[in-house]
Protein backbone atom coordinates (compact mmCIF):
# COMPACT_ATOMS: atom_id res chain seq x y z
CA UNK A 1 0.00 0.00 0.00
CA UNK A 2 1.42 3.38 -0.95
CA UNK A 3 1.88 6.27 1.43
CA UNK A 4 -0.90 8.28 -0.20
CA UNK A 5 -3.36 5.39 0.05
CA UNK A 6 -2.48 4.68 3.68
CA UNK A 7 -2.85 8.38 4.49
CA UNK A 8 -6.23 8.45 2.76
CA UNK A 9 -7.27 5.32 4.67
CA UNK A 10 -6.41 7.08 7.94
CA UNK A 11 -8.43 10.09 6.77
CA UNK A 12 -11.44 7.88 6.09
CA UNK A 13 -11.11 6.46 9.61
CA UNK A 14 -10.91 10.00 11.00
CA UNK A 15 -13.96 11.00 8.96
CA UNK A 16 -15.81 7.96 10.27
CA UNK A 17 -14.96 8.98 13.85
CA UNK A 18 -16.20 12.47 12.98
CA UNK A 19 -19.44 11.01 11.66
CA UNK A 20 -19.93 9.06 14.89
CA UNK A 21 -19.23 12.20 16.93
CA UNK A 22 -21.70 14.22 14.89
CA UNK A 23 -24.30 11.47 15.21
CA UNK A 24 -23.78 11.73 18.97
CA UNK A 25 -25.08 15.28 18.78
CA UNK A 26 -28.27 13.93 17.26
CA UNK A 27 -28.71 11.38 20.03
CA UNK A 28 -28.05 13.97 22.70
CA UNK A 29 -30.27 16.74 21.47
CA UNK A 30 -32.37 15.98 18.38
CA UNK A 31 -33.84 12.63 19.38
CA UNK A 32 -35.45 13.86 22.63
CA UNK A 33 -36.83 16.98 20.94
CA UNK A 34 -38.33 15.00 18.06
CA UNK A 35 -39.90 12.44 20.42
CA UNK A 36 -41.55 15.19 22.47
CA UNK A 37 -42.65 17.09 19.32
CA UNK A 38 -44.46 14.06 17.89
CA UNK A 39 -46.10 13.24 21.21
CA UNK A 40 -43.91 10.28 22.04
CA UNK A 41 -42.95 11.46 25.51
CA UNK A 42 -43.69 8.03 26.96
CA UNK A 43 -41.35 6.45 24.41
CA UNK A 44 -38.68 8.97 25.39
CA UNK A 45 -39.18 8.14 29.08
CA UNK A 46 -38.80 4.44 28.25
CA UNK A 47 -35.67 5.14 26.21
CA UNK A 48 -34.11 7.18 29.02
CA UNK A 49 -34.96 4.38 31.46
CA UNK A 50 -33.28 1.83 29.19
CA UNK A 51 -30.29 4.07 28.37
CA UNK A 52 -29.76 6.52 31.26
CA UNK A 53 -26.55 7.82 29.65
CA UNK A 54 -28.76 9.91 27.35
CA UNK A 55 -29.44 12.23 30.27
CA UNK A 56 -25.70 12.57 30.92
CA UNK A 57 -25.13 13.43 27.24
CA UNK A 58 -27.94 15.98 27.25
CA UNK A 59 -26.61 17.64 30.40
CA UNK A 60 -23.16 17.95 28.83
CA UNK A 61 -24.19 18.97 25.36
CA UNK A 62 -21.51 21.66 25.16
CA UNK A 63 -18.85 18.99 25.71
CA UNK A 64 -20.46 16.70 23.11
CA UNK A 65 -20.59 19.50 20.56
CA UNK A 66 -17.05 20.63 21.41
CA UNK A 67 -15.66 17.15 20.80
CA UNK A 68 -17.64 16.84 17.57
CA UNK A 69 -16.39 20.24 16.40
CA UNK A 70 -12.80 19.27 17.24
CA UNK A 71 -13.17 16.07 15.21
CA UNK A 72 -14.64 18.07 12.33
CA UNK A 73 -11.69 20.47 12.45
CA UNK A 74 -9.15 17.63 12.50
CA UNK A 75 -10.92 15.81 9.69
CA UNK A 76 -11.15 18.99 7.63
CA UNK A 77 -7.44 19.69 8.11
CA UNK A 78 -6.53 16.12 7.14
CA UNK A 79 -8.78 16.29 4.09
CA UNK A 80 -7.25 19.60 3.04
CA UNK A 81 -3.72 18.24 3.48
CA UNK A 82 -4.35 15.09 1.42
CA UNK A 83 -6.31 16.73 -1.39
CA UNK A 84 -3.20 17.21 -3.50
CA UNK A 85 -1.30 14.04 -2.62
CA UNK A 86 -0.63 11.98 -5.72
CA UNK A 87 -2.39 8.66 -6.16
CA UNK A 88 -0.30 5.61 -7.12
CA UNK A 89 0.42 4.93 -10.77
CA UNK A 90 -0.91 1.38 -10.55
CA UNK A 91 -4.47 1.52 -12.01
CA UNK A 92 -6.07 -0.58 -9.26
CA UNK A 93 -4.34 1.37 -6.49
CA UNK A 94 -5.19 4.67 -8.20
CA UNK A 95 -8.84 3.65 -8.36
CA UNK A 96 -8.78 2.74 -4.65
CA UNK A 97 -7.14 6.07 -3.89
CA UNK A 98 -9.83 8.02 -5.76
CA UNK A 99 -12.59 5.97 -4.11
CA UNK A 100 -11.13 6.71 -0.65
CA UNK A 101 -11.00 10.43 -1.46
CA UNK A 102 -14.64 10.42 -2.50
CA UNK A 103 -15.66 8.39 0.55
CA UNK A 104 -13.74 10.74 2.81
CA UNK A 105 -15.42 13.79 1.29
CA UNK A 106 -18.90 12.28 1.61
CA UNK A 107 -18.33 11.27 5.25
CA UNK A 108 -16.95 14.71 6.03
CA UNK A 109 -19.89 16.64 4.59
CA UNK A 110 -22.50 14.28 6.04
CA UNK A 111 -20.82 14.83 9.42
CA UNK A 112 -21.14 18.59 8.99
CA UNK A 113 -24.81 18.20 8.10
CA UNK A 114 -25.49 16.11 11.21
CA UNK A 115 -23.57 18.58 13.36
CA UNK A 116 -25.57 21.54 12.03
CA UNK A 117 -28.90 19.77 12.59
CA UNK A 118 -27.84 18.84 16.12
CA UNK A 119 -26.64 22.37 16.89
CA UNK A 120 -29.87 23.83 15.57
CA UNK A 121 -31.94 21.62 17.89
CA UNK A 122 -29.62 22.10 20.86
CA UNK A 123 -28.82 25.80 20.74
CA UNK A 124 -30.99 27.68 18.23
CA UNK A 125 -34.51 26.30 18.56
CA UNK A 126 -34.65 26.48 22.39
CA UNK A 127 -34.26 30.25 22.13
CA UNK A 128 -37.61 30.43 20.29
CA UNK A 129 -39.64 28.46 22.84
Amino acid sequence: MSTATSTLTRNVLLSTATLVGSAGTLVCCVLPAVFVAVGAGAALAGLVTAIPQLVWLSERKSLVFGIALGLLAASGAATWYTRSLPCPSDPAAAQACQRLRRMNAVLYWVSWGLFIVGATFAFVLPRFT
